[in-house]
């Protein structure tokens, strides 16, 4: 009989259809979040681990990692990673693995969702209907914004951001963004100014990464710039847009809409946005379709198998 693999996870997976199961079957697991002393359970039983899986939502900080002397790896469920301290686990030679590729189309089209249930007011149409207004009140909703040939700005042109844009393409629109560099690859035009962009654009969709190089990136300043018939969408992090400021502009009239799947504190969402006709708000769930989140859990499980087959991961973050 083999003997399985001891692995620690983080949290439980449960956004995955069978990732729970699938490490249980197949591996030793210490599911930590099970621990109500999580550093007396690392103490216990981390000596020997090689492996952690975790996801951004449970992250792996540095006294988790130094917690682990024989820590090699970090499967990371999901492509997000700021929540992972990377630099503290390239210190100690650990791998860290994501899941890339794999949720840019489900993403991408959520992106798409948000900003025409924006621009179209699509939430308050329905909430309309639903609350037997429609032919009971004087009008109607107020109009909406033409979605078709306007022009979208693009905040991260990586993998997301890319297929974003390409949806742009077949929308008539005219597609800039915004990058740390601009991409001699691309023919999309490239602007060296967030708020310059912001002026520009009808339409700013945030794709960039999270973490603290990008916190609060989208500022008063970019979300003035947007303006007061101006939409955001935002399917990166929450802390990407500084939320007070957000809402600050909203209530003011300074901005038209945000449409957002993310959230600066999640799972709170400021009250002004819940009450807010100029706000289409979600849970999160750029990922969450059935065939994506197996395919993220079939990326991860094949980093670990890697890893305990080879002693390298198939998609390392870089």
């Amino acid at each position: 009989m083999t003997t399985k693999q001891r692995i620690i996870q983080v949290g439980s997976l449960a956004g995955s259809p069978s990732a729970n199961q699938r490490l249980a079957d197949g591996y030793d697991v210490i599911e930590l979040w099970k621990h109500p002393d999580r550093k007396a359970a690392l103490a216990e039983h981390g000596k020997g681990v090689t492996a952690v899986v975790t996801s951004a939502n449970f992250g792996a900080n540095a006294e988790l990692i130094n917690a682990l002397p024989d820590l090699k790896a970090i499967c990371s469920w999901g492509v997000g990673y700021e929540t992972i301290d990377v630099e503290a686990a390239r210190k100690r030679g650990v791998l860290v693995s994501n899941t890339p590729d794999v949720l840019t189309d489900c993403v991408a089209d959520l992106a798409w969702g948000l900003l025409i249930a924006g621009a179209r007011r699509m939430g308050q149409g329905e909430r309309f209907v639903r609350a037997g207004q429609w032919g009971q009140v004087h009008g109607s909703i107020p109009l909406g914004l033409r979605v078709s040939g306007k022009k979208l700005g693009i905040v991260g042109l990586g993998r997301i951001g890319e297929a974003i844009a390409k949806r742009g393409t077949g929308f008539d629109m005219d597609v800039r963004y915004h990058n740390r560099r601009k991409r001699d690859d691309v023919t999309y035009g490239y602007e060296a100014s967030l708020t310059d962009l912001a002026k520009w654009a009808d339409f700013l969709i945030v794709a960039t990464v999270g973490g603290p190089s990008t916190r609060h990136l989208v500022n008063r300043e970019v979300l003035e710039a947007l303006g007061p018939k101006g939409i955001i969408v935002n399917i990166a992090r929450g802390p990407v847009i500084d939320e007070a400021a957000l809402v600050a502009a909203l209530e003011a009239g300074k901005l038209g809409c945000a449409a957002l799947d993310v959230f600066e504190h999640e799972p709170k969402v400021p009250e002004a946005l819940i009450k807010s006709d100029k706000a289409v708000l979600l849970p999160h769930i750029g990922s969450a379709t059935e065939e994506t989140r197996l395919a993220m859990e079939n990326m991860m499980l094949e980093n670990l198998e890697s890893f305990f087959a080879t002693g390298r991961v198939i998609t390392p973050v870089e």
